[in-house]
């Protein structure tokens, strides 16, 4: 069977709010990255339950897992459902994958479609509101400042002369995200849980926050790392594999370029790899944590050149699809909302703090979050970005592909199974 693409105009529109849940209607609910570890946790034998899904078995039906003793998960950053769908042409393993129509349907990754993000959903299984990793950038409440949430340091601050010297986080991880990952209950029931990533990755502050709690195994090659993975499964019990090329290619060249179908040939290579090497049985099931949208520099705002867009606004994090306002001392939300909205029109949904949360876009939001969040939030349609030239640098405001809105392109991700 074949994938039907929209046309982009249609890829490329708002798409409704997804919801939260085993049993929510609409966009999510169990159709969404927070259920994919609870679902393999029942899969293989120990169901975990977390704040967002309280029956894994649910989670595993409505994703259509076998029962196996042994997985695989692998995470494919910024492989977006039809970014796949429209480069299957390159990709012989994938392709075979998407032939089977239980694969053919996306499910829904959390918004902001980021990395951060999404890898504390995905890890925690919740939201996030629950582990208040909600955007690139953020407001950290105590020092009143913004953080990137990568390396969890001052997004503001210079970088350092000697790139060698690394700075502890501004934020202790494991103080901001507070949520039990399930690797971590798993970890507790004595089952194996294993992460196999690049090294540089082991311990690092967004691997502390949103993926802690597996035997992490470091290697340097695309290669090792597959079959450190495949051999990790020859034991009962869970094992997480990451591959980072789609989306580090994506930001430096465009999704839409020739380095960027290299780069997938390569991803499809590694897959098989692992299907080869996996020991018989074993579930195997590829995911991703948001798709791309190739953008278009006519539709590019520097807000730094709208006096009207920073009447009022204090701080500006989020990302270049999915800003976070944070207004001034004694600013009314809704007259900053206002402007944008006229400024903006079409080009984005703004909403403001109270509106987005009412509309449930982090998920339930613990009233420990909430100052974290933006007062304001406005969300990309089209190919259109909003930049800040204040605080961007000129690579920063001029990426060829992004992400981070509500749109089918960002928000679809694909969840494919196999057995080996």
């Amino acid at each position: 069977m074949s994938v039907e693409t929209p046309d982009m105009d249609e890829l490329l529109r708002l798409v409704p709010t997804v919801t939260y849940g085993d049993t929510a209607a609409g966009r999510g609910g169990a159709l969404h990255l927070s259920a994919v570890l609870p679902a393999l946790s029942a899969a293989i034998g120990h169901p975990i339950s977390t704040k967002v899904h309280a029956d894994p078995q649910a989670c595993k039906k409505a994703l259509g897992l076998p029962d196996a003793t042994s997985a695989i998960v692998v995470l494919v950053d910024g492989l977006g459902y039809w970014n796949l769908a429209m480069r299957l042409g390159h990709a012989p393993y994938l392709r075979s994958l998407m032939n089977e129509s239980a694969n053919q349907r996306p499910i829904a990754t959390c918004a902001p479609s980021t990395t951060v993000a999404a890898m504390a959903t995905f890890g925690t299984g919740t939201c996030p509101g629950l582990t208040g990793m909600a955007g690139y950038t953020q407001l950290e409440p105590n020092n009143h400042k913004l953080i990137q949430l990568i390396q969890f340091k001052d997004a503001l601050a210079p970088k350092p002369v000697n790139p060698r010297i690394t700075t502890p986080p501004m934020v202790d991880p494991h103080d901001l995200q507070r949520e039990q990952t399930v690797f971590e209950k798993l970890r507790r029931q004595e089952v194996r849980v294993t992460s196999s990533g690049l090294p540089k990755f082991a311990g690092s502050p967004l691997t502390e926050a949103a993926l802690r709690g597996t035997d992490y195994q470091a290697n340097v090659t695309p290669r090792d790392r597959v079959l450190a993975a495949a051999r990790a499964a020859r034991r009962p019990g869970l094992t997480y594999l990451y591959i980072r090329d789609a989306d580090k290619v994506g930001h430096n060249y465009g999704w839409d370029s020739e380095h960027w179908v290299a780069a997938f040939e390569h991803i499809d290579a590694q897959l098989a790899l692992l299907k080869r090497s996996a020991s018989a049985g074993t579930l195997i099931v590829i995911i991703a944590d948001h798709g791309m949208v190739q953008t278009d520099m006519d539709q590019r705002l520097d807000i730094a050149t709208e006096p009207s867009l920073i009447h009022g606004v204090e701080l500006v994090g989020g990302e270049p699809r999915s800003l976070m306002l944070y207004a001034e001392p004694g600013e009314s939300p809704d007259a900053i909302a206002d402007r944008w909205r006229d400024r903006l029109g079409d080009a984005a949904l703004v909403r403001t703090k109270e509106q987005a949360c009412a509309d449930g876009l982090f998920g339930p939001v613990s009233e420990r979050i909430r100052p974290i969040l933006g007062d304001v939030m406005v969300q990309a349609a089209g190919a259109a970005t909003f930049v800040d030239s204040r605080t961007q640098g000129d690579k920063a405001t001029h990426l060829p592909s992004v992400h981070g809105s509500q749109t089918m392109m960002e928000m679809d991700i694909p969840c494919l199974i196999d057995v080996a």
